[in-house]
């Protein structure tokens, strides 16, 4: 018989979150065969609490419970409590999270779960205060019900009843495919890009018109996944009104209001009310990749420039504050700091402020008290009687107002700003989550690729490459061909899921973009060869989140809606789809079986599938190709194409000779070139351009506006166009 544990084992752990709750009394397990079989062979219950290390209310219950050596005893001598880092185990997260929302119709962190020794959940919640109140019940009496209860012969068949059955609600939610559906017509096919338009159409009536955003009332959360598809729609559709402005109203509404962080830069993880005023002042890596891109269309669709300012601003925070040494994105940094004042940690501590704060630091009362007007800072406050920071009064009126020209306000602000930068620099920091997680890492090298294309600046490519080195070079073993999740300080663990394998093959396909080098296109289909060996079911016609080869759970989960990252099945038939263009498999024909078997789901509910949708849509609509045969992709040409919104772009450079062409070939280990290059060398030894749609191809030109001008009007200047075919070159 297993000893059971008796310790405290979470010191042993790297996760940052874990280790926080490595001095708890509580004898905390991580989730492993020794804590599983121990619940077994002890025949208690599981306590399972998921979190991650910047969620203020783990830290809230932690102070409040885990820290009680009263509740320790209970939880020790009861149940077997294991501490899961969501971060690290989304599948985990995923499976329990799914079952609180079947149960109580909401989820949150930290997520609090009883189960079965076999896994099986009978009772959840999340936060739970020590002592009951408010009609909700007291985590300390909650733990002894439940022991009492567990060791009732009468109540104890009812929890393990109750556990069999959310069990099997969690498998129809995460497991379920229309294929096992006998109303499901299965020669329907996949759905058309009009469940793009059904699903804007949807965001639209879900917006918030007043306040901007989604919702009427908060919390208010950014969902980058639903602009994209406004700005997708509006392009498609050539709306000028609701698409349009609704992305405009809430990427202002983020831009100026709290949860953008005016000083510093970035993106907090959402804000607590309807008019973005108070953020919940984490900031997470994911967020500060995702909203920047939404920006980025934002920019390309109205050529605004506070828009790319955004993501200016932004991106130079993830590198100052996210950024390891060698390369690499940190998680994210915490909620709380050590307040100046009382040296208690406390939420939002290190962003806020007075404003007396702001005359010490800006000694000219004018400027001091323009910012303030600017910003909002007030004796009152808007958080716990400080400010956090939101651009309300516009530049005009302070113009008028301060008997300064806009240009001289402007040009104050901004110098004020930098002053109070340096001085919260001096302010104890929010702590940083630095462990490096493989898909997020994914999601952050794209948005640095797609800005230095769509910026132009060199930069911002070479971080992309930098972070994608550091990841492959710590986390990818090429002999296994198998991608670990996390990197801690040396320490790499867990088996990659969809969502680390799809956001970093797209990472590294954005880097193929935008410096033209081959080894990122290489690593980007070696990593989708895994994906259709690992996660593609060809039987039940779908994408799952976990190996097929890693651990068993109670379920196996799909992740088919957007959370707080993309749906990674959406990113991945995405991924999939631009990269048949230059593969041998057909890894077309996955996603669009992927598409097909999830119709009903993304025509009934697109809202809730926004990443599908866009793969969808670009399934039946093609990329825009944009070949450049060219030992560089000429500046003045990316400029062109990137200056305008093609959501569907694909940018495939090349050698220019034949023979350097051959090069490539045998580094993506092809037989022959992939149509996408076949007879497309450079004319005349000068780099040339093609640009396809619909397998419909300009001619080659050396004149990028030539090319802009055949696709504005689908046809050459000449009046000609050509016709690619699979295989042949198409000239």
């Amino acid at each position: 018989m297993t000893t059971p544990t008796e310790r405290n084992r979470l010191d042993e752990e790297e996760s940052p979150y874990l280790r926080q709750h490595a001095d708890n009394p509580v004898n905390w397990q991580p989730w492993d065969e020794q804590a599983l079989e121990a619940a077994k062979e002890r025949d208690v219950p599981i306590f399972l609490s998921i979190g991650y290390s910047a969620c203020h209310w783990c830290h809230v219950m932690e102070a409040e419970s885990f820290a009680d050596e009263a509740v320790a005893e209970v939880l020790n001598e009861n149940f077997v409590p294991i501490k899961v880092d969501r971060e690290e185990r989304p599948d985990i997260d995923s499976i329990y999270m799914t079952v609180c929302q079947l149960v109580s119709g909401q989820g949150g962190w930290p997520l609090s779960a009883w189960l079965t020794p076999e896994g099986k959940p009978f009772f959840i919640g999340t936060y739970f205060p020590r002592e009951g109140k408010r009609g909700q019940p007291g985590f300390l009496d909650l733990c002894e019900r439940i022991s009492d209860s567990w060791a009732s012969a009468e109540d104890r068949p009812e929890m393990e009843s109750r556990a069999e059955q959310w069990t099997d609600a969690a498998k129809d939610r995460l497991e379920e495919t229309p294929t096992e559906d006998a109303d499901t017509d299965a020669s329907a096919g996949p759905p058309s890009s009009e469940v793009l338009e059904t699903a804007a159409d949807a965001i639209v009536r879900s917006a918030d018109r007043r306040c901007g955003g989604f919702g009427s009332s908060g919390p208010k959360f950014p969902q980058p996944s639903r602009l994209r598809v406004l700005a997708r729609a509006h392009d498609r559709t050539d709306d000028e009104t609701a698409y349009r402005e609704v992305l405009e109203e809430t990427l202002d509404a983020m831009a100026a209001g709290g949860l953008y962080d005016h000083v510093g830069g970035g993106f907090h993880r959402y804000c607590v009310d309807r008019d973005w005023t108070v953020p919940h002042f984490e900031k997470m890596l994911y967020d500060n990749a995702e909203i920047p891109r939404a920006f980025l269309a934002g920019y390309q669709l109205t050529g605004e420039n506070r828009y790319a300012e955004v993501v200016g601003d932004t991106l130079e925070f993830v590198e100052r504050e996210l950024t390891h040494d060698d390369g690499g994105f940190f998680s994210t940094l915490d909620a709380q700091s050590e307040s100046p004042e009382t040296g208690e940690r406390k939420e939002g501590a290190f962003y806020v402020w007075t404003p007396d704060e702001v005359h010490d630091v800006i000694e000219h009362e004018p400027d001091a008290a323009l910012f303030c007007k600017r910003y909002d800072i007030t004796e009152s406050g808007n958080f716990e009687g400080r400010s956090q920071p939101n651009r309300v009064t516009p530049v005009s009126e302070l113009a008028v107002g301060f008997d300064l020209e806009e240009s001289e306000v402007l040009k104050r602000l901004d110098a004020i700003r930098q002053r109070l930068f340096e001085a919260r620099e001096e302010r104890p920091r929010p702590n940083r989550d630095e462990k490096i997680l493989a898909g997020w890492n994914g999601l952050m090298i794209s948005t640095y690729a797609e800005a230095a294309l769509v910026l132009g600046e060199d930069d911002y490519a070479e971080t992309a490459v930098d972070a994608l080195e550091f990841v492959r070079d710590r986390l990818w073993d090429a002999d296994e061909q198998r991608l670990s999740r996390r990197y801690k300080g040396g320490d790499v663990a867990i088996d990659g899921y969809l969502e680390d394998y799809a956001f970093l093959a797209r990472g590294a396909l954005d880097c193929y973009q935008a410096t033209g080098e081959v080894d990122h296109l290489a690593f980007a289909l070696e990593l989708a060869r895994v994906i259709e060996v690992e996660f593609w079911d060809a039987d039940h016609g779908t994408l799952y989140f976990t190996p097929a080869s890693g651990e068993s759970l109670v379920t196996r989960p799909q992740e088919l809606s957007d959370q707080s990252t993309p749906s990674a099945a959406g990113v991945a038939v995405e991924t999939l789809l631009s990269l048949d263009e230059f593969a041998t498999e057909d890894f077309e024909e996955i996603a669009a079986t992927v598409l097909e078997t999830h119709a009903n789901t993304l025509e009934a509910n697109a809202l809730e599938h926004a990443t599908l949708c866009l793969a969808a849509d670009r399934l039946e609509s093609g990329a825009l190709e944009v070949t450049v045969a060219a030992d560089d992709l000429p500046a003045t040409w990316r400029d062109r194409f990137t200056s305008r919104y093609f959501p569907d772009r694909l940018f495939a450079l090349r050698p220019p000779t034949e023979d350097g062409l051959e090069a490539w070939l045998d580094r993506l280990d092809l037989a022959d070139a992939p149509p996408i290059w076949a007879g497309r060398e450079a004319r005349d030894g000068e780099p040339t351009l093609y640009v396809c749609r619909n397998r419909t191809c300009s001619p080659p030109t050396h004149d990028a506006d030539e090319a802009l001008a055949w696709l504005d009007g689908e046809s050459a200047p000449d009046g000609g166009s050509t016709q690619r075919q699979e295989g042949d070159a198409p000239f």
